[in-house]
Order: structure tokens, then sequence, then C-alpha cells
């Protein structure tokens, strides 16, 4: 069954990104591990767009999920977290429509300091219900001459994305955005290869 999970939108800094806006639609998973799989999302996101470069589209296949991720050459970044049957291609060109649409209504000087609270931008969720079913993008597709110019990178897991070296069991212990609880679903998903496994 096609399935979107997430959008967010990022600044990319210079050394990390800082979320602007997001959204999920996680009704998929039980109550309970809605937090963590919430968490895991937003983890995964910032460390993708953190390792994309600017004018840069990569899709990242991790278990059952797909990561869209595109960054643009001014640093305003998109991340649409999906399953494995929703078409790439549209994913691209929604992730274009939604930074075209927001960098239309918030300017640029927000985005350094801005902050979910304080951006003012209400369109994600729309977004994340209209666009469950690909072919609602039909029209979308058509915005083809961005995407036909930018290679698009397909990595098979988030380890592919991080620095040499880098190991993503590390950066979920370091990690100071996810809660010990977490930590916890994150080890006892990898044990048990769960639909929220991101290693």
């Amino acid at each position: 069954m096609v399935k979107l999970y997430a959008i967010s939108i990022f600044f990319k800094a210079t050394a990390e990104a800082k979320v602007l806006k997001s959204h999920y639609d996680l009704q998929s998973f039980s109550f309970f591990q809605r937090g963590s799989v919430q968490e895991f999302i937003q983890f995964a996101s910032k460390t993708i767009t953190e390792r994309t470069s600017p004018c840069t589209r990569q899709s990242v296949k991790q278990d059952v999920y797909m990561c869209h991720v595109y960054v643009r050459s001014d640093n305003l970044a998109a991340v649409l977290i999906a399953d494995h049957e929703y078409p790439g291609r549209v994913a691209h060109t929604l992730l274009t429509k939604i930074m075209d649409d927001f960098s239309a209504k918030v300017s640029s000087d927000q985005w350094a300091n801005g902050t979910e609270q304080s951006i003012n931008f209400t369109q994600l969720p729309a977004y994340l219900a209209k666009y469950q079913d690909p072919r609602e993008a039909d029209p979308l597709t058509k915005m083809q001459n961005d995407l036909d110019e930018t290679k698009i990178i397909l990595r098979n897991t988030i380890e592919q994305v991080l620095i040499r070296g880098e190991k993503l069991d590390d950066l979920v212990s370091q990690s100071e955005e996810l809660s010990a609880q977490s930590k916890a679903f994150y080890k006892t998903a990898k044990k048990t290869n769960s639909c929220c496994n991101f290693s």
C-alpha cells in the first residue's frame, strides 16, 4: 500500500540542519509506538539532510522506508518519508513544490533563526493528506525540468549517507535529541527487525 509518513522542511546551516516545519501521518503505527517512530523519523531526516550537499537530491532506502531529500542551493531542504511503493519521481517533484510554496510564503531572512513555532506555514498537513495517492500529483509531474537536470542519488541504507567511520548506533547513543525510551525502542527494533528499524 502506498503511504506517506512525514514531510519536513529544514534550513541547512554549515554544520547542522534545523527543522523549520514538519508534519506526520503515523496512524498506521500503534498509539504507543508513535512517539518513538516520530523521534526516529526526525532524527533520520535531520541526519540525511546534514549529509546531503546543496543542489543535490537523494533517495535513501531503509528497510520498509524510502527517505527522499532535496537540498537547494539556498540551503533550504525538504525530506519526505514514504514506503517503497511511492514513486520516487513524484516524491521529488512534490518536494520541489513544497519548497517553492514555502519560500514564497516565508522570507529567507526567517530561515536561519526560525523555529517550528515561529514559522507560519500551515500547508504541510494538506500536502501529506492530498498526496497520499501519487496520482493526485500527476499535474505536478509536469514540473519535470528541474528534476531532469538534477541527478537523484539512490542509497540502499542510511549508513551509506554517513561520513566514513560514523556508525548509526553511535549517533543514536550520542544523540541528545532522542529520549532514553526512543533509544531503547531503537535497540529493540534493531534486534527484532521491526517496522521502525532505521539501522
